[in-house]
């Protein structure tokens, strides 16, 4: 059920109207690991991204984007025992970091921008506004989908709880 529910707001989210890089693929990848067994923890995000990609344009530094959506889900994998607000704001920005290095370096190394230092320099400086709208979307999302978790999980327990509290 978890993994639907991801797969339809990441579907979802891909497909509306939104800002430049304002998407919760970072968040459900780093969701994903913290939460999901490490096999779908993979595979749901990078799946999710494959699926939309299809529909929404492919390109050639699509496998950097790809990569680096892996590499968050298994960052994500790290914190499973670690959950708390701040190694989740770390793996937020963090996630949005990588993201922001690998990509840019994959759309420099595919050609966009001459492959001089110069080049570099000028994709990753032409990056800036989108890594904003990245680390803000990935902030934003990972609070609601881990906030949102995390307070399903204390009204089961506590539900839980008071059925035994009752029956006793």
């Amino acid at each position: 059920m978890l993994a639907l529910a991801l797969i339809t707001l990441g579907i979802i989210c891909r497909f509306i109207p939104h800002l430049a890089n304002y998407s919760p693929l970072l968040a459900i990848a780093l969701f994903s690991g913290v939460y999901l067994k490490r096999r779908y923890a993979v595979l749901l995000p990078l799946a999710l991204m494959m699926v939309t990609d299809l529909f929404l344009g492919l390109h050639n530094a699509v496998l950097f984007t790809w990569g680096s959506i892996l590499i968050i889900a298994l960052l994500g994998t790290i914190f499973k025992s670690k959950r708390n607000a701040i190694t989740i704001t770390s793996g937020a920005i963090g996630s949005s970091v990588l993201f922001f290095i690998i990509t840019n370096f994959g759309v420099w190394l595919m050609g966009w921008y001459p492959r001089t230092a110069q080049g570099l320099i000028d994709c990753y400086v032409m990056g800036i506004p989108f890594f904003r709208t990245t680390l803000l979307s990935t902030l934003v999302y990972s609070a609601l989908l881990f906030g949102a978790y995390e307070l399903a999980v204390q009204r089961i327990k506590k539900e839980e709880l008071r059925k035994v509290l009752l029956t006793n």
